[in-house]
């Protein structure tokens, strides 16, 4: 019990010398003599705590690139960090559906980490990246705020450029945690962010391909890609529609097994049959599917394989390359064939006037301007693998026309003929044109009723007629199309109608024969 009181007693007194010292430093000592004090108390605190790490992301590098650490913390930061800040920066591209905040300039946010709080500032740093960390831990301020000291540019002297940065503060002792761990679930985060907001594109190559900082929006065009198509709509047959749709997902699986195989991660298309059969539509009904870009590559406006390996390095992941009717494109017939009537039946050969001709002219300075060589090499070469999760889609009318090399597995891993319109594809054009007339509804309880039953006689002889008559899906759709507002009864009997007229001068001409 002596102790206790001893200790308090103790205690006392030092408080009281305490106040005593104080009074008497403060009644004494000028008020400079205190700053003075103040920061040497300051500086002695600071030489013993743990300096901080600080991490610097540039918007843009030497050369204008942008750095894509930058545009993710960004990201980051408008979707975790920034609930409560007072004042933020909004933005909202044209056309997009929603709007990303993210830091303005000379303002900081605050995150937690596993248990590791650090601060991000957003600022705009000279040319030269000249920043001051002081202040940011210890140093009598409270806190990091208030410890970036950029120079900022006077407009008249040096010349230097302001460009703008992200800063990230963390305690030191934390730095494995922060630059393994913290640094790549922002990036994994921004990644899952973009792909749930980003507006998709449809691409199509310039025609220049020269190089820059900025590739890809040099060599490819874009607008926004808003086609309706899905797998739903798709005038083909079921069975047909559903195995593409699974190949198409387990394609989308597999990313480890293509790796463990050696193999890119890619896959080929060979979209083939009469116009109108629906390759386009279902070439967008991929693209929604996987939630993919579309690159169009025009191959007549390349100018040679460079170019076109080029385009091909340009391309991004989750994108779908598109080339439309492969068979009026370019040359590329079948080599083995040697009929001069089938040859002379070919389409023709596309040459190229170049403004740079071959050294020496001569008459080798006006060729084509890709081979076949070069298309090969783009399908299934080493510059194929440059980009991962993208499949290649070639589409042609007359797919015998086409080079054996072409065709083989690994360039053409999967080849889908459409044909002309039958039964299956008639009953989706009706849905999709003239309603569910006729058919259950989503309970199954649908009563049937005159108009029913009638509408099931029309469809059901138009499906016999499509046995008979080739009629493409797309002639099917127009005839509906003409019929917008008579009734889903009056379209199918224009189309009956129609098969019959056809059918019968099909006959016609037969018997002419």
């Amino acid at each position: 019990m002596k102790t206790v009181a001893l200790s308090w007693s103790s205690l006392g007194s030092l408080v009281a010398t305490t106040m005593v010292v104080r009074t008497a430093v403060r009644d004494v000592l000028p008020p400079e003599a205190h700053g003075a004090l103040r920061a040497l108390v300051a500086r002695a605190a600071a030489a013993f705590a743990q300096p901080p790490d600080t991490i610097v992301v540039h918007e843009t590098d030497a050369n204008g690139v942008p750095n894509e650490l930058y545009d993710a913390a960004q990201l980051y930061l408008g979707a975790c960090c920034l609930a409560s800040a007072p004042a933020l920066h909004l933005h909202k591209a044209h056309g997009a559906s929603d709007v990303v905040a993210s830091l303005p300039d000379d303002h900081t946010a605050w995150d937690t980490f596993r248990g590791v709080r650090v601060l991000w500032a957003s600022r705009r740093a000279e040319s030269n990246g000249a920043y001051s960390p002081s202040g940011f831990f210890g140093g009598g301020g409270g806190g990091w705020s208030g410890g970036f000291s950029y120079p900022v540019g006077r407009g008249g002297g040096g010349g230097q450029q302001q460009q703008r940065c992200l800063v990230l503060q963390f305690p030191r002792r934390h730095r494995d945690v922060v630059r393994d761990a913290y640094i790549p679930h922002v990036l994994d985060v921004a990644t899952r962010l973009r792909l749930k907001m980003r507006e998709r594109k449809l691409y199509t190559n310039s025609g220049y391909c020269g190089g820059g900082p900025d590739a890809h929006g040099t060599l490819w065009s874009s607008n926004r890609f808003a086609h309706p198509s899905t797998f739903d709509t798709l005038a083909i047959d079921p069975a047909l529609r559903d195995g593409i749709r699974a190949d198409l997902l387990r394609f989308m699986r597999r990313r480890e097994h293509y790796a463990r195989a050696g193999r890119a991660w890619k896959r080929g298309y060979l979209l083939h049959g009469p116009p109108g059969t629906g390759k386009t539509s279902l070439i967008a009904a991929i693209a929604n599917l996987l939630e993919f870009d579309i690159y169009d590559l025009e191959l007549t406006t390349v100018q040679s394989n460079t170019d076109l390996r080029r385009l091909l390095a340009c391309t991004r992941p989750k994108s779908l390359i598109v080339v439309e009717d492969i068979d009026c494109s370019l040359g590329l017939l079948d080599r083995t064939r040697t009929d001069d009537a089938e040859r002379d039946n070919a389409p023709p050969r596309h040459l190229t006037m170049s403004r740079f001709p071959p050294m020496g002219g001569g008459p080798g300075m006006y060729g084509e301007k890709i081979s076949l060589s070069g298309v090969l090499n783009f399908v299934d070469g080493l510059w194929s693998s440059c980009v991962g999760e993208r499949l290649i889609v070639f589409t042609t009318n007359h797919v015998d026309r086409l080079d054996p090399a072409l065709l083989r597995p690994g360039r053409m891993d999967r080849k889908i003929k459409l044909g002309y319109c039958k039964g299956p594809a008639l009953r989706v054009l009706a849905r999709n044109y003239l309603g569910d007339c006729g058919t259950a509804g989503d309970d199954g309880d649908h009563e049937p009723t005159n108009g029913d039953h009638r509408y099931e006689q029309l469809i059901g002889e138009a499906e016999r007629l499509l046995e008979e008559v080739h009629l493409t899906p797309a002639d099917v759709a127009e005839v509906f199309m003409g019929c917008d507002g008579d009734g889903a009864l009056a379209a199918l009997q224009k189309l009956v109608d129609d098969l019959i007229s056809k059918r019968v001068v099909e006959e016609c001409a037969a018997s002419d024969v």
